[in-house]
């Protein structure tokens, strides 16, 4: 049963989030976006957001590193076309994520995103 306490949280808690979802949403879209979500949220410190902003930026510094991979020549190719199809649907799911209001990890990495980038 709910009390009049739980209810006010869930209440704050929602509307926290709905704050958020637009940065948390600008987060995903290029880096540029990600800068622009990670300054439009040092002010306000939105939870949401700033947990989105975590995973949007675990999501760009693996593309870098496939980037990276990318360089040697034969096996770093394939590594790196699979990685990019991996990485795009990484992306897509935790832009729906945020879209949708939900703060769920983006698949396989998205855990030890969490664990990197806590103090972001």
């Amino acid at each position: 049963m709910e009390t009049p306490e739980t209810k006010a949280v869930t209440t704050e808690e929602n509307i926290s989030i709905s704050e958020g979802k637009s940065i948390a949403t600008i987060a995903y879209l290029t880096i540029v976006g990600l800068i622009i979500a990670f300054v439009m949220n040092s002010d306000k410190k939105n939870e949401f957001a700033k947990y989105h902003i975590r995973q949007s930026l675990g999501l760009a510094v693996t593309g870098l590193v496939l980037g990276i991979i990318g360089l040697i020549p034969i096996l770093g190719w394939i590594i790196n076309i699979l990685g990019f199809i991996v990485l795009v649907y990484m992306w897509v799911i935790g832009l729906m994520n945020a879209i949708n209001e939900k703060q769920k990890p983006v698949p396989l990495l998205g855990k030890k995103y969490e664990e990197w980038f806590k103090n972001i």
